[in-house]
């Protein structure tokens, strides 16, 4: 059975959108992708955690990480193609980690075969290229950077409201498929 949904169940989204609104996305020329796969060992992309037909490109450090960003940016070098199980069932998680987990959908999980030759690849991956990594409060300036740090707080505690009124809400309709007038 359907889960009520909760609007609060929906800040990480939120995080992301904030993280993500403000990095810098540098679209890798087609030497660079093709250099990039070469690294990885494949003539064409395919998930680099499990194989399958990739269908994304995986931020292979996280982009978010405890609410706040890591000052990673959406490069080449830390770009990997992915399947979207993968890249969902990954999320920010250190990738390492993440494949030899018993998280669900996990290369481990799933029985992937050659996941140490998978891992090898990425790690050459690693020290192929140096990824970018800005210091964004730095860089913008402790009032700008509060500022938008403000906006993501005033958001989460609109949700938070939100989910209170969404409750109420909820019991009053579900009141009326109780009643004994319905039966």
């Amino acid at each position: 059975m359907p889960k009520p949904v909760r609007i609060t169940g929906r800040s990480s989204s939120i995080t992301n959108s904030f993280v993500n609104g403000i990095i810098p996305v540098i679209v890798p020329t087609e030497d660079e992708i093709k250099e990039t796969l070469g690294v990885l060992g494949m003539d064409f992309p395919v998930c680099s955690y499990c194989g399958d037909t990739s269908t994304e490109w995986d931020h292979l450090r996280p982009l978010v990480i405890k609410q706040r960003p890591t000052g990673y940016i959406s490069e080449i070098h830390n770009l990997v193609p992915s399947c979207g199980k993968c890249n969902q069932s990954k999320g920010n998680k250190p990738w390492r980690t993440w494949m030899f987990s018993s998280a669900r959908l996990s290369p481990l999980t799933r029985g992937i075969s050659d996941i140490e030759e998978r891992a090898s690849r990425l790690e050459a991956f690693e020290r192929w290229g140096s990824p970018t990594q800005v210091n964004f409060e730095e860089l913008v300036g402790a009032e700008l950077w509060a500022e938008h740090w403000m906006n993501h707080q005033r958001i989460i505690a609109l949700m938070r409201e939100a989910e209170q009124t969404a409750a109420q809400i909820r019991i009053t309709v579900a009141s009326t498929f109780r009643s004994p007038t319905r039966m």
